[in-house]
């Protein structure tokens, strides 16, 4: 029996994020597809919430993980959904804590593999037990390029906004740069701490770093020149898992939003959503319902109250309701985004850009404006609205970073007005990638690929 005829034994621990536990869980499914054993780490209450997406029951077990308690950190917390930004470096903390759990598990269950993405600390340990160690990035290529290449020096000297307002030297020729403000943001969230004693700048080094290889979400014909140019500088293999092409839903949609949809004609409404954790300012969160209202559409908005509001209803604009009432909803709570972009009336998508949001644009016909908040997805953004040019961006000011009701207004008509010169290009092309990413074979031609890598590193 050849090494590639064995099935392998995969250990998952991804940080306590959703969208980074979907992710992981992804990769998962197309792993047990093909037989490979997958054991997944995971907080004990988050359990139930993925369970519905565990495709392969027999081949994926899911190991709860009891997250230890840290000062401040409310007793409760299992993800960063349970609490605001400012807590989750002690969700961090919580989770560098269960490192002993981690290796007793490890030492039982003796899998070949463990996918890892903020625990830094996970090489050594696998190492020391023999087990390979794949830092499984679920930002992409082009992020992962522009913000921490080794080129950057970042273990000799700080890293500052100049630094990062350009890409590195030999980055390659793109529309991705940062504008002042981004590049303010960005460096202080990097240089936070996040879990004790380390800032998230180090995290990410030293995972990238001291891993057997690095595994990216993506496809060359995508982001060719990035992929290239990471496995350039980092001098250690690097792995294509494919993009990620969302299985199509088995649930219907809720029977309120689709009579509520149903009530208007094809492809004219705007379905404007950014994630369980995106908490916009007041002012912000005023601009964006405003000019979305102002482009004259039906809109549907999924959006989490503004900072210092308890509920959507005492934060909308005096007015609002009653100018939109019949033609447009803002809507605080969860909402079945995936179903709601299939819905034929559905037109438009103003998204944030976060990494799991992107994937289900791309696959479905709607329009799409980015409104990127935070991190990597103001790359996503770049990428998506200026290599690849299948969007338009909101602008906001160079300096201070706001956007206005104008603003937002004008890219969702760039996109929608059938005459619009812009528009008329961003749909060819977001077309010609829609056909790319669903076409047959696609997603299991890069796995097929990703696994026999994987047999590789154990040779």
């Amino acid at each position: 029996m050849t090494m590639s005829d064995k099935n392998l034994h995969i250990v998952m621990y991804p940080w306590f994020a959703m969208g980074h536990l979907t992710a992981f869980l992804h990769c998962s499914n197309k792993l047990a597809e093909r037989g490979h054993r997958i054991s997944f780490f995971l907080p004990t209450k988050t359990q139930p919430k993925l369970e519905p997406f565990n495709l392969h029951k027999d081949l994926i077990s899911f190991i709860p993980i009891t997250v230890p308690q840290v000062d401040g950190l409310p007793p409760s917390t299992e993800t960063t959904a349970d609490v605001p930004f400012s807590l989750h470096s002690l969700l961090m903390t919580a989770m560098d804590l269960t490192e002993p759990t981690i290796e007793a598990s490890l030492r039982d269950l003796q899998p070949h593999f463990i996918f890892y993405d903020f625990t830094h600390w996970v090489p050594a340990l696998a190492h020391r037990l023999g087990i390979k160690a794949i830092h499984h990035c679920t930002i992409s290529p082009a992020s992962v390029g522009y913000l921490l290449s080794p080129e950057r020096k970042l273990d000799e000297k700080p890293l500052t906004e100049a630094d990062l307002k350009a890409p590195p030297p030999s980055f390659p020729s793109s529309s991705i740069k940062l504008r002042a403000h981004e590049a303010r943001e960005l460096t202080f969230a990097t240089m936070k701490e996040y879990g004790h004693r380390i800032s998230f700048l180090e995290r990410l080094m030293f995972s990238c770093r001291d891993c057997d290889a690095l595994s990216l979400r993506s496809c060359r014909e995508m982001e060719g020149p990035y992929f290239e140019y990471i496995e350039g500088q980092f001098r250690k293999p690097v792995i294509l898992a494919g993009p990620i092409v969302p299985e199509p839903p088995t649930s219907s949609l809720q029977e309120k939003w689709a009579k509520w949809l149903d009530g208007f004609h094809a492809k004219t409404v705007i379905f404007c959503a950014f994630g369980s954790e995106c908490i916009l300012k007041k002012d912000q969160f005023h601009e964006l319902v405003l000019g979305i209202e102002q482009s004259g559409m039906p809109f549907l908005a999924a959006l989490k109250p503004p900072m210092g509001d308890e509920t959507i209803e005492s934060a909308l604009p005096k007015g609002f309701e009653e100018r939109v009432n019949g033609r447009g909803v803002v809507h605080g709570g969860w909402i079945q985004q995936q179903l709601i972009l299939r819905h034929p009336s559905v037109g438009c998508f103003v998204t944030h850009c976060g990494s799991g949001s992107l994937s289900e644009a791309m696959v479905s016909e709607c329009q799409l404006v980015f409104l990127p908040h935070a991190g990597d997805q103001i790359i996503n953004a770049r990428l998506m609205s200026g290599d690849l040019k299948v969007g338009v961006e909101v602008e906001k000011g160079e300096e201070d970073g706001l956007f206005t009701r104008e603003g937002v207004r004008q890219a969702v008509r760039a996109v929608m007005d059938d005459d619009s010169t812009v528009g008329k290009e961003v749909r060819a092309n977001h077309a010609k990638w829609r056909e790319f990413l669903l076409s047959e074979g696609l997603e299991k031609s890069y796995t097929d690929d990703f696994v026999q890598k994987l047999y590789s590193l154990l040779k």
